[in-house]
């Protein structure tokens, strides 16, 4: 009895969104280009989730997203490199043509009834 009863209550149990790193927005990836400086590719991607400390010519901007009880979680990731201090070549690594998926997104005001 006890175990059916907890086989019944643990689909009850909440798990939170997780969303770790850089919000990578495709559109705003977009504009990345070879030649810009690092100035520029921080204020357009913002500032490195891993700027790896033995070679300081590269950039890692990770995004992680894992909705609660979804198995798989988005990934994706924009690498840059650098030398003489402006963008060499840089990969994409499944990152979205638009905005990622996030946690927080509601719906529409106009679904609630007014009262």
């Amino acid at each position: 009895m006890l175990a059916a009863l907890s086989t019944l209550l643990a689909g009850c149990v909440y798990r939170m969104d997780i969303q770790q790193g850089n919000y990578l927005d495709g559109r705003t990836v977009s504009e990345l280009k070879v030649g810009m400086t690092r100035v520029q590719v921080r204020y357009l991607l913002g500032t490195p989730m891993i700027a790896d400390v033995f070679d300081t010519n590269r950039w890692d901007y990770v995004y992680y997203f894992k909705r609660g009880y979804i198995e798989r979680p988005i990934q994706s990731r924009v690498t840059v490199f650098f030398h003489d201090g402006k963008v060499s070549r840089f990969a994409l690594y499944n990152v979205p043509k638009g905005q990622p998926i996030a946690p927080g997104l509601l719906p529409s005001p106009k679904k609630f009834p007014l009262l």
